[in-house]
Order: structure tokens, then sequence, then C-alpha cells
């Protein structure tokens, strides 16, 4: 039986998720839990805490710093996120993270992806990273069949599996559109699916300075930021927002550390 959430903590949402917000509608439509990392965090047993660490850090207690165990709870933290890599580039971005001490999740797309860059694949899970699932094609889950949603998302599990031994506990669905048969998919898979409180809409722009604007100008605790490594803009954006966060006293963790010790919920959405 899934672990509860207490009613003040649990939102059950009827409506439309946009690339941007949750949009509530007036009736007819499906509805999915949703609860925020704060909330997830605090229904969790505080025994679990030293378990989940390790195991969203590849088996070692190895934080946002690089050193010690990150306990959110305590520490102001904000979750960096890249979507729908990985890319030609990855290697640098993950060069800037290595040198900034900084861990990252990874919600990587299969098709022209995954199955052409292995070797960054096995980079990211090796430097500690958290391997995220993103879909095969970026089929937007909603508008497709069951069956075909339960394959865009099983495909990237069996690949990531093959390649690092291990499979994602993470999805997220393109543009951010999910519903009751999404999650249930999700739940089957044991796949919790994660939003975002943070775009610096970096698809729109290749100027650097003004994602990093964006990014730090909606950044607050708890947050999780939204970006693409595929984007000939961002990778250079990200020693500056780095930087930055550090200065604003800020952690950047993987999603799992922000949620821990809660453990992710398959089929929960996580949204701040």
């Amino acid at each position: 039986m899934p672990k509860q959430i207490s009613a003040a903590r649990r939102t059950a949402l009827t409506g439309l998720l946009t690339a941007t917000s949750l949009v509530l509608a007036l009736g007819g439509c499906a509805s999915y839990d949703v609860t925020a990392p704060a909330d997830a965090r605090a229904d969790a047993p505080a025994s679990d805490s030293t378990a989940q660490n390790a195991k969203t850090t590849g088996g070692k207690d190895r934080g946002a710093d690089g050193g010690s165990d990150v306990d959110c709870r305590k520490a102001k933290c904000v979750a960096l996120t890249f979507d729908a890599g990985p890319s030609e580039n990855t290697n640098r971005l993950l060069d800037i993270l290595k040198e900034n001490k900084a861990h990252a999740t990874f919600f990587m797309l299969g098709k022209n992806h995954i199955t052409e860059r292995p070797a960054e694949v096995k980079r990211i899970n090796a430097e500690g990273h958290e391997l995220a699932n993103h879909t095969w094609s970026h089929q937007i889950l909603t508008e497709i069949k069951p069956d075909e949603a339960k394959r865009e998302l099983s495909r990237v599990q069996d690949a990531v599996r093959k390649i690092t031994g291990k499979t994602p506990k993470l999805m997220r669905p393109p543009q951010g559109r999910t519903d009751e048969e999404v999650s249930t998919i999700s739940k089957d898979l044991g796949l919790a699916q994660v939003l975002w409180s943070v775009t610096a809409k970096d698809y729109q722009t290749n100027d650097s300075a003004l994602i990093t604007k964006r990014v730090l100008d909606q950044t607050e605790r708890d947050g999780i930021i939204l970006l693409h490594d595929i984007y000939k803009g961002t990778v250079p954006a990200v020693p500056g927002i780095l930087k930055e966060l550090k200065k604003r006293g800020y952690t950047v963790v993987t999603v799992s550390q922000l949620l821990s010790p809660a453990k992710p919920e398959p089929g929960m959405v996580y949204r701040p």
C-alpha cells in the first residue's frame, strides 16, 4: 500500500497541466495527486534520510557540495534539472557541474539522444547526477493512447537500465502535461512525475545573459529549475547561474535530494 500523505499536504487537482502552470478546470476532467517537495519532506519518516541520500547519489553519501549529505529541511535547496538530452553540449555541462561541485537531474530523451550518446549517459551516472525519463520521442502523453504512452516511458527505462544498470525513478512529461491516465501509467512503471517552478524558456533564446537573469529572477527555496542542455545558449549560462545561487545561499541538489527524506512516490506529481 502506498505511503499516506496528510490531506493538508496532498491536493487532488483537476485540470490541464501546461508547460508553465497547473490550471484548474471547471469540471469533467480527471484528477491526480500533486504535492510540493517541502510537504513531501514533512510527511516522510526522518529515518529514511540517510538511505535515500545514498540511493540518489549512486550509492555514495554525496551531496551537492560533493561531500556530506544534504538535508533540505535545513539547507536552502534548489533542484537543477536538464531536459531533452544528452546532446553535444552535455560533456561541457558535466565539466561545469564538476568544477562547481554541483549535481543535477537529467530528464533524458531516448530517440536520437540516449541511443546516440550512451557514453554521456554513463558519465552522468558515474559523476553522481540523477538519471530520469523524458519519454522516448517527446510525444505529448495526454494526446496518445495509453499503450503508446506506456511505451514512450518504458523504452527509456529499458535503455537507461541497459547502459547503466539503473532504472530511473523520475519522469517529466513533455510540456508538463499529465492527467489521471498518465499518472496511472507512471505508477505502474515506478515513476514519480516532476514538474518545475523556474523556466528560462531557453528554447526561445540563445542569449545566455537573459537565460541567467530569468532563472535568478524566479528562483526561490525548494524550487525546481528547468533548463535544456540541447540549446546553444543554455550551457554557457550555467556557470553564472551556479555562482549567483551559491552567493545567495542556495545549495544545488538533485530532485531526489530535494525530496529527501521522502522517497519519490510512483504516480505522484511533484511541483513546488
